[in-house]
């Protein structure tokens, strides 16, 4: 076997590139998570109180630009409401930052630039004044960095290469580990240490996936080929599309806003759940308060299984069967995630009919339920949005993509402030209806749209991957 071949297959069956890859979008994830376990609990116990909130810069005229359109919030409003722009605009930037390698940079760069300054953002957390300069910092690298790390995956590959959708889970299960570790080393240092403690170790971890990239910059999918400049700036973005490739262009935009709705519950759980949590569970063990952020690794260790389940069962289910297309498995994902919130209105019943605090087993169930689902929407939509978009705007597309990602978490943001005023049935029961509401949505998508996202000669083994690569496709 000659090197080249061999190196094609050295990881897992699959390029040597996808573990670099894989590695360092888990310490990046890494980073990710650990700042956001910690970060509404920041805000709502700590640095939004009356006492702290003067020694961040900024704030009056942040404060001011969102009370002027939801009206007078308490801390745990506002910190909802700027947790959920935060983690709502995180996957608006990677929009940018597609269109920043595509064009100008190349991926490569471009990543580096992300890494770099997500790493700064994560040690200026540090510092109570300069809370909304970090926020900036970390927006801006995310956006050079997510889209771009997700399109080198697919580069890695030729567009009939059965295994790129089985690469994406494995991507995927290298954030899952992520999200495992992250809320607890990162939340334990912050909840039980101090808080900085917690952003300085997120820091760290961005710091190492750095390396991690630059180590194995030499495995990497060589950058896309480019017209010069002054040819490219002339050039329209969609010259020499197929009919075809127009048509799921529009379709991938429009569907961006029932995606949201599939996710919505999902993105509840850094936000909403955390904080009803901490009122209306019992988080004593043995005598010992668990940190809340540890109900997140619970949540990584079920999202983690619910994947490996899922790509299990996708495997058998075509031994047998006609393995379903992407929309399918996304609407069915939909309506098992519904079921998670639903879960949470029996808690919330019990809560309110008692007065006692419920136990453990709530989360468990939330996180299980959610997760089969989840497995079920995330990769999938990547594979299917890495399959479907036209190549010269790959990277464009991978950053669409992560858009129901922004109007999801900026939703969830200002729906997390009903949780003061809203009765937890009604609260968890509009989430359930959400997330099952876009899960019907997508079955029809797919009975009058379903051939045109149907694979073509050229992307025929890249997506649907034959029961190699489920649920990612």
């Amino acid at each position: 076997m000659s090197t080249s071949a061999s190196n094609d297959r050295a990881f897992f069956g699959h390029p040597a590139g996808l573990g670099w890859l894989a590695f360092c979008e888990l310490w990046e994830r890494f980073s990710y998570y650990g700042m956001q376990a910690l970060l509404v609990l920041y805000l709502t116990n700590y640095l939004f109180l009356p006492e702290n909130i003067g020694h961040v810069a900024g704030i009056d005229a942040v404060r001011g630009a969102i009370e002027n359109v939801t009206g007078p919030r308490s801390p745990q409003q506002l910190a909802s409401v700027v947790f959920g722009l935060y983690a709502g605009f995180v996957y608006l930037t990677p929009l940018f930052g597609g269109l920043l390698a595509d064009r100008v940079l190349g991926r490569t760069r471009t990543v580096v630039i992300g890494a770099v300054l997500m790493a700064t953002g994560h040690f200026l957390m540090a510092f109570e004044a300069s809370f909304f300069i970090a926020l900036l910092c970390l927006l801006i690298g995310v956006g050079c960095f997510k889209g771009n790390i997700a399109a080198q995956v697919g580069d890695l590959y030729a567009p009939g290469d059965k295994r790129r959708a089985s690469a994406f889970q494995i991507f995927m299960l290298a954030v899952q580990i992520a999200v495992i570790l992250a809320p607890i080393v990162c939340g334990t240092l912050g909840e039980k240490v101090a808080w900085h403690w917690g952003f300085g170790a997120a820091g760290v971890g961005m710091v190492i996936g750095l390396f991690v990239y630059l180590a194995g910059r030499r495995h990497l999918p060589p950058e896309p080929l480019r017209e010069r400049r002054a040819e490219k700036a002339a050039a329209l973005p969609r010259a020499g599309m197929t009919g075809t490739e127009k048509g799921r262009l529009v379709l991938l935009v429009a569907l961006i806003p029932v995606l949201m709705g599939t996710v919505v519950g999902n993105q509840q759980y850094n936000n909403a759940f955390p904080l009803w949590s901490q009122q209306h569970m019992d988080l004593v063990l043995f005598g010992w308060s668990v940190p809340v952020t540890w109900l997140q690794a619970i949540d990584a260790i079920a999202s983690t299984a619910a994947m490996i389940g899922s790509i299990a069962f996708w495997r058998w289910w075509a031994t047998r069967r006609r393995e379903p297309d992407e929309i399918t498995k996304m609407a069915l994902g939909s309506l098992i995630a519904a079921s998670a919130p639903a879960l949470l209105m029996i808690a919330s019943g019990i809560v309110e009919h008692s007065h006692e605090k419920v136990g453990f087993g709530w989360a468990i169930g939330y996180a299980v339920l959610n997760d089969i689902g989840f497995a079920n929407v995330m990769p999938v939509g990547l594979a299917l949005y890495s399959r479907t978009a036209p190549h010269k705007l790959e990277g464009l597309m991978m950053g669409t993509y992560y858009l129901h990602l922004f109007l999801a978490n900026t939703f969830v943001g200002w729906l997390a402030g009903f949780l003061e005023t809203m009765p937890g049935q009604q609260f968890w029961g509009l989430h359930a209806a959400l997330v099952g509401g876009a899960g019907v949505v997508l079955l029809g998508v797919k009975l009058v749209f379903g051939k045109l996202l149907a694979p073509t000669a050229v992307d025929n083994g890249a997506a649907a991957g034959s029961g190699d690569a489920v649920p990612a496709h």
